[in-house]
């Protein structure tokens, strides 16, 4: 799978572009705060329905603009797919795929697979434990929608019960918290039984990784800790003996919502004992992990975003890791930096179809080119005069 071309209007720092990629390596090269990095945001929205960094969508739209657009096409399983986007802070944003507008954005998540590696990925291993549930509730939402479909209706009996708790105990409520919870216990089971499969996988695979990156380091590991782990117990017992507790403190505390993975490097917290190369390779390792995951459960290659994912790492990795995406098993590529070496490295390793833009204010310049035609060179440009605006 792969996009072939993105249009955006007004979205963050870009004002208006269209860009025409490569099916294999796209590079953008510019300082800090140009909009390499929201370009990517644009095309991780395209997947989630939503920005990578969590920001409401009236700060995804241009500073003094009303609306923001992003139309692409993509080349999935052989068929031409065109997605549009139209946001409208303040209103319902408007999502279609093929001319159509989704009823429900539940309903594309999973359509474009994409996996992206960032800074902030350090949050998976220095933040609490619902960076590392949205971490896993995003790999399997995208390759199964049935678990997609049990997490909505589960935070949506869990939004139910703690609205009760917040009440003052009125007749027929021991009913009502019966009925919600049954709701509630229904989903968990499903959630929990998913999590505890994939997590296994993933920890398999994220080992996997994590060697060929650094060889000579300790064992790594990933630790579903969930309630429902104990034996014998269910999600309506935990609910049930948690009533009166929960309604003192006003809120649900037992259940799938507080599961955890616990990340260890040597048999200890990572947290804890990780230099911040190490954390770095834990949070890269994780997410090649993920992204062959996702590869296999879907029949599909991810699109794959490395956004300046070098830095604090020394040469040896930067090294192992491009030898690794430059494989074939990874598909279409984009990557920032703001350092012109790493960028040439990363297309020299990968061969082939490339191209390389320089990124200033919001504007893209294509900068160097490569393209294949049945196995041949057909063009080489640098320092070209036109620029994609």
């Amino acid at each position: 799978m792969l996009i072939r071309q993105l249009h955006l209007s007004n979205f963050k720092n870009i004002e208006d572009t269209t860009l025409d990629f490569s099916p294999k390596a796209n590079c953008l090269l510019g300082n800090n705060g140009m909009g390499k990095s929201n370009l990517l945001d644009a095309i991780y929205y395209l997947s989630f329905c939503k920005s990578f960094t969590g920001v409401l969508d009236q700060m995804v739209v241009r500073q003094g603009e009303q609306f923001a657009v992003l139309n692409a096409k993509y080349l999935r399983k052989d068929i031409d797919e065109s997605i549009d986007v139209g946001i409208f802070p303040g209103r319902r944003k408007s999502f279609k795929r093929g001319g159509k507008e989704y009823s429900r954005l539940s309903e594309h998540i999973g359509l474009l697979p994409l996996v992206m590696i960032s800074p902030m990925d350090m949050e998976l291993v220095t933040g609490s434990g619902e960076e590392r549930r949205k971490f896993i509730d995003m790999i399997i939402s995208q390759s199964d929608p049935k678990y997609l479909e049990a997490l909505i209706r589960y935070n949506k009996s869990l939004q139910q019960r703690n609205s009760m708790l917040r009440q003052e105990p009125r007749p027929g409520d021991g009913a009502l918290y019966d009925a919600i919870e049954i709701g509630m216990a229904m989903a968990a089971t499903t959630i929990h039984a998913m999590r505890q499969q994939k997590i296994r996988e993933l920890s398999d695979l994220f080992q996997q990784y994590y060697r060929m990156i650094a060889p000579n380091e300790m064992e790594v590991g990933l630790q579903y800790e969930s309630h429902l782990n104990q034996p014998g117990v269910t999600m309506e017992s935990l609910l049930l003996s948690s009533r009166e507790h929960d309604r003192y403190i006003r809120h649900t505390t037992v259940g799938v919502h507080r599961d955890d993975i616990i990340m260890t490097l040597g048999g200890l917290h990572v947290r804890k004992t990780a230099s911040q190369g190490q954390a770095k390779t834990f949070t890269i390792a994780l997410r090649l992990a993920q992204y062959d995951f996702m590869s296999r459960a879907t029949g599909l290659k991810p699109i794959l975003l490395l956004d300046d994912i070098f830095d604090k790492l020394d040469a040896t990795r930067v090294e192992r890791i491009m030898g690794i995406v430059a494989k074939g098993q990874f598909g279409q590529i984009f990557v920032t930096d703001t350092n012109r070496q790493h960028l040439d490295s990363i297309m020299q390793h990968i061969g082939g179809d490339y191209r390389l833009w320089s990124v200033d204010h919001g504007k893209f310049s294509l900068i160097g080119s490569h393209e294949d035609t049945d196995g041949d060179t057909a063009t080489e440009q640098e320092n070209p005069t036109t620029e994609q605006e």
